[in-house]
């Protein structure tokens, strides 16, 4: 037992890692789906390229979704509009119409007793015409009779009994003026004109449309439209090796396929696809962990690195399965190509490209036309990597966006080609789906905003804005410490040109470099680049005591980034740039003028930590070369050579480059380059040879 959890202690880096990816296998068990997946893979217009295809077991050819949609529509089209005689509105309307005729007619004759009875006679023909109208029924005005002809039927429903009655035998609200004018004239006993006013106002529809009617109709009959046509018997042969994959081909084959899928959803197979499923998805993510493990160490050594890696992946399947469950239509709105930008942003191209090929690959198993999928999905992801390959302006999103919806559109509109011959089959809602995919793939800008905070990652639109000489804190240091300002700004272009030569982050190397002095910017004149008066303000103090004041900038460097919300990988430049060397002179002249004490080291040395990086060791040596090259009086080539040499091969002698991985061949390239660049500082041509 000891022996065990030793091993676990010993072991536990690795160990750790390796439980991340059982618990990504784990969780993309949990997301898949529990039904198998048919064996064969086909595309219409297309050879079957398997064996011949005998029928299993009996099963049901369905339809395709244009031949439902068509027989929907053919439904709807020959579904005869429901209207319905509603008495509620005929009764009311005829208490309005006696209040008004009364109204009227009061106002017309006043009160004169002879003329009683004439009114009632005159209320009583207006009510007899009123009502015989509103038996017949006056007609709604609705778009869905619009083109009817008087002869056409529609479904009349009065007092809920439902008949069919010719549109022709009901009344519009013109006719019904023309009836009344007509009935009423043929009367010379009565006031006319008053009648006619009083029943054209009193007119209106009570045939109304029944929309819920229809709806139930409609509704009933949609349900009974059949989803199959014909059968297959077992043993019946459904297609030859080689034989053309025709749309009634692809129809049966997708009707077996379909039926299959759903039998080896029975229970006594789930033990069967749960480990074809635990097989497949452990070999890919096995594969993204020994890529990892292989070839990119610096990025496995890292865990922080490795759940994003893992969490964009899972994600992005995770979103997959629920659309493919729910409305597989839309699976090429999902935006897949965010993971090849956002890995490639944090970490590099080639690492991007392996995880969005994982990521198809594991969604591949989940998607209809999985080829097809994979294709299209796999050159959109080069294509966006190509285009973000170097991510330093926000305009970069937008080009990519593009060019995945240009890819979408080219490859679909091709393939479409292939199964159809022509492009009058295409269907224009996948172009709305790839807008609407690279559309979703600008959300990469804010989440690479969210990723950096959560997960402490930089990127190169950070180190841009970071790098802006206008920054506040920056500004502060030019104001403050201008001497010290200058060193960094030359130091920076030495370790630029530097890390470009031996491969590494040019832009995270001048940005280190320009921070990582700023701890200066609280005592600036006891450092030499800023003392301009002659005053040396050292010469009042101890050599510890100095040494102690030019240690402390580092500390107070890491202090004043931390408050300025500096990424972490900046602070690393503050923290290394000085290594676990000593202030050379203080310490020399502590023992010169001390030579019988022993001087404690300890306090002339930085407490470090030695760079680990390629950047963090070269902005070192920068530094050192840069500062030393001030003191040289005569700056030649010979000077110059001797200085990069000496500085450089003492930092080699005190160890401060064994943690970092840099070789001895890119220690003399940058050596180097240093020295090309001083001479051009300091104007000088090489001397040529005689």
């Amino acid at each position: 037992m000891k022996q065990f959890f030793s091993y676990l202690r010993n072991h536990y880096s690795i160990l750790s890692k390796v439980s991340l990816f059982v618990l990504s296998v784990v969780v993309l068990i949990l997301i898949f789906p529990k039904e198998g997946r048919f064996k064969y893979e086909f595309t219409k217009g297309k050879p079957w390229l398997h064996e011949d295809l005998i029928a299993p077991f009996d099963f049901a050819i369905l339809k395709s979704a244009d031949e439902i949609n068509n027989e929907e529509q053919e439904v709807i089209a020959g579904l005869k509009p429901y209207f319905r005689v509603d008495d509620s509105i005929t009764i009311q309307n005829r208490k309005s119409l006696v209040e008004d005729f009364n109204n009227k007619w009061q106002q017309k004759y006043k009160d004169k007793p002879r003329l009683v009875a004439l009114g009632e006679a005159n209320l009583s023909r207006c009510l007899e015409v009123y009502d015989s109208i509103m038996e017949i029924g006056i007609l709604e005005s609705r778009p869905e009779i619009e083109d009817l002809n008087d002869d056409e039927e529609i479904f009349l429903i009065r007092k809920n009994q439902v008949q069919q009655i010719v549109v022709g035998n009901l009344l519009t609200l013109h006719k019904a003026d023309g009836i009344i004018s007509k009935v009423i004239l043929e009367n010379e006993n009565i006031d006319q004109q008053l009648l006619i006013g009083v029943l054209q106002n009193a007119l209106i529809f009570n045939v109304i449309y029944d929309v819920d009617t229809w709806e139930k109709e409609k509704k009933g009959l949609l349900g009974r439209i059949s989803e199959t046509r014909g059968m297959v018997q077992s043993g019946e042969r459904i297609i030859a090796k080689g034989e053309l994959v025709t749309a009634d081909k692809f129809q049966v084959l997708e009707s077996l396929r379909i039926d299959y899928e759903s039998k080896l959803g029975s229970s006594f197979k789930h033990a069967g696809i749960l480990s074809g499923q635990i097989i497949l998805l452990a070999v890919s993510m096995a594969s993204l962990f020994f890529f990892l493990y292989f070839f990119r160490i610096e990025i496995f050594s890292e865990t922080k690195q490795i759940v994003l890696i893992l969490l964009l992946v899972l994600f992005m399947v995770l979103i997959t399965s629920l659309v493919v469950r729910y409305s597989p239509e839309y699976v090429y709105l999902v935006p897949v190509c965010m993971i090849p930008i956002l890995i490639g942003v944090f970490m590099d191209s080639r690492l991007a490209l392996f995880a969005h090929l994982i990521t198809i690959i594991i969604t591949g198993f989940l998607v209809p036309n999985s080829y097809e999928y994979v294709f299209l999905q796999l050159f959109a992801g080069i294509v966006t990597i190509l285009s973000t390959v170097k991510l330093e302006r926000r305009s970069q999103f937008f080009f990519a966006s593009l060019m995945i919806f240009l890819v979408y559109s080219v490859i679909y509109s091709g393939m479409t080609l292939i199964k159809e011959g022509s492009l009058k089959d295409v269907n224009y809602m996948y172009f709305g789906l790839f807008g609407g995919s690279a559309l979703l793939t600008m959300f990469s800008q804010p989440f690479i905003y969210i990723f950096e905070k959560l997960f402490g990652l930089v990127t190169n639109v950070t180190l841009l804005e970071l790098s802006n000489t206008n920054n506040k804190l920056l500004r502060e240091l030019a104001l403050k410490a201008p001497g010290t300002f200058q060193h960094s700004m030359q130091m920076a272009n030495l370790a630029e040109e530097a890390i470009h030569e031996i491969g590494g982050n040019p832009l995270l190397v001048r940005t280190g470099a320009l921070y990582h002095d700023i701890g200066k910017i609280n005592d600036p004149l006891y450092f030499i680049e800023n003392q301009t008066t002659g005053v040396n303000p050292h010469d009042e103090l101890t050599h510890d005591e100095s040494a102690e004041i030019i240690i402390d900038h580092v500390l107070t460097g890491v202090e004043a980034a931390k408050k300025y919300n500096l990424p972490e990988q900046i602070i690393d430049f503050i923290r290394t740039h000085h290594g676990t060397r000593k202030t050379e002179y203080f310490y020399t002249m502590a023992k010169r003028d001390n030579p019988d004490e022993e001087i404690d080291d300890r306090a002339y040395t930085y407490p470090g930590p030695e760079p680990f990086s390629k950047e963090t060791s070269v902005l070192m040596m920068a530094d050192t070369v840069e500062a030393a090259s001030r003191s040289l009086k005569k700056p030649d080539e010979e000077a110059i050579e001797k200085l990069v040499e000496g500085v450089i091969d003492k930092q080699i002698e005190s160890k401060q480059f064994d943690n970092a991985d840099i070789t001895l061949r890119d220690i003399r390239r940058i050596k180097g380059i240093f020295k090309n660049k001083l001479m051009n500082i300091y104007h000088l041509r090489i001397e040529y040879p005689k």
